[in-house]
């Protein structure tokens, strides 16, 4: 349905201006405000900007369907097709098998050492730096390191990850000015990946490895494996750049944190969870309508786009105390800043584990982190991340 539902509320300001994407949550907070279900005039979307409609419509996989994409545009919906995001039931089983068990919890508890102990290599130069630029030295350094090669990319061609990674994200906005100058970086990254599947140039032992012994085993088609890749590089890198600096710019600008934080690091698991909740990674995402039916009064018709906004429902007042206070006591772990359910972040696990280690890091050689600037957020329409951001680590 295209044309404005009657009797719904109608919010005409765009939430993906270049504004709105620097400083969403004054237009998240407005949109809570007009009810559960909102009508986005600019995209024609239903939004759900609270928390208890978001969580059920993540975890309804019949009546809320992925397989024809979660952008907000039909041209990046028929470019994600073959990724996990983009299927559903037993496709998307199917899919996610194939890579996920690297990703859960029991596979990265034997990367939890080297990964600890990277994170303290990571801060340790930091540290000695003095002064450092927190998303290059810290916040991308540690994935930069990890993913790459547990993926099984080709180590000489890495330089253009991050930006292509951004970029497949941010094709599934609206078809706005940032998709488009989005489309060839992502276009460019699924060439790539094609060149590298078909050239064989990955890894032993990786991701790509066992997709490739797949192919040869005649249980994987050969053109699966390209987007398989870059389902799991993009989000895995991307997440975990946007948890680490934002937990580290929280951490500077709440010093009553960073020294309960000092005090007890048995806190770190749910200080993550907050930074999380308070900064979401991902904005949100669509899915499909699979029938009519009715979410808090108001009818959605079949085949409509419905926008699940994760950022919005993590500081919705209906579900939080003190929704916009950073404290990293809250029972932040109900969050949905990765998403719910079985399409939640594939990444997720691994982004935690990252910025568990970092975080570790920090406070085992930090004593304050001082803020030497003023940061500044990338621009894109789902990943919510710093782009620069100035510290001091103060060595403890």
């Amino acid at each position: 349905m295209r044309t404005r539902p009657k009797d719904l509320a109608v919010y005409r300001p765009s939430i993906y201006s270049r504004s709105a994407i620097l400083d969403p949550h004054p237009h998240y907070r407005a949109l809570r405000a007009l009810g559960p279900v909102v009508w986005l005039g600019r995209r024609r979307l239903y939004a759900l900007p609270r928390y208890a409609e978001c969580k059920a419509t993540l975890r309804d996989d019949a009546l809320y369907r992925s397989g024809h994409g979660v952008g907000a545009n039909p041209v990046a919906n028929r470019l994600s097709r073959g990724t996990t995001l983009n299927s559903d039931d037993a496709e998307h089983n199917r899919r996610r098998k194939l890579v996920a068990h690297r990703l859960m919890p029991r596979a990265l508890r034997t990367l939890g050492d080297s990964v600890e102990q990277q994170a303290g290599m990571v801060v340790e130069a930091a540290v000695r730096k003095g002064n450092v630029e927190a998303v290059a030295d810290i916040a991308t350094a540690l994935p930069a390191a990890v993913v790459p090669d547990l993926v099984g990319w080709p180590p000489d061609q890495r330089d253009r990850l991050l930006d292509w990674g951004a970029a497949t994200f941010d094709i599934l906005g609206p078809l706005n000015w940032q998709a488009a100058k989005a489309a060839p970086g992502a276009l460019q990254m699924l060439r790539f990946a094609r060149r590298v599947v078909r050239e064989r140039n990955v890894m032993p032992g990786s991701m790509a490895d066992e997709l490739l012994s797949a192919v040869d085993d005649g249980t994987l088609p050969p053109h699966e494996v390209p987007p398989l890749l870059i389902d799991y590089i993009g989000p895995s890198m991307d997440t975990t750049i946007s948890a680490i600096s934002s937990a580290i710019h929280l951490f500077a600008t709440h010093p009553e944190q960073w020294e309960l934080v000092k005090s007890d690091p048995a806190l770190i698991p749910n200080a993550v969870n907050e930074v999380v909740r308070y900064a979401s990674p991902l904005r949100g995402f669509t899915r499909k309508a699979f029938r009519a039916h009715v979410v808090a009064g108001t009818r959605i018709p079949a085949g409509a786009r419905v926008l699940v906004l994760y950022a919005s429902a993590n500081r919705d007042e209906h579900e939080w105390n003190a929704p916009d206070v950073f404290d990293i006591r809250n029972d932040a772990g109900r969050h949905v800043g990765f998403g719910n359910g079985s399409h939640a972040c594939a990444g997720q696990g691994l982004a935690r584990l990252e910025t568990t280690a970092i975080l570790r890091a920090l406070v085992d050689q930090v004593a304050r982190i001082e803020m030497t600037g003023t940061p500044t957020w990338a621009v894109n329409n789902i990943i919510h991340r710093h782009d620069h951001l100035p510290v001091r680590l103060v060595p403890a």
